[in-house]
């Protein structure tokens, strides 16, 4: 469900936050989706989560 990319992988992730989601927990936990996994192919690419921003940066 959620791309395997990890940069279409940054930018599916960040329209999520932005548009529905108030944290990465809740999207997570509502799409279903392994967070670690998702933390982990974006820190590849030099993208770490920033919760005040709610997106990855």
């Amino acid at each position: 469900m959620i791309p395997k990319d990890p940069v279409m992988l940054l930018s599916f992730v960040n329209l999520k936050l932005r548009d529905f989601y108030k944290d990465l927990d809740s999207m997570c936990e509502d799409l279903d989706v392994d967070k670690d996994e998702i933390v982990q192919k974006l820190r590849a690419i030099d993208y770490h989560y920033d919760k005040e921003q709610n997106k990855f940066v």
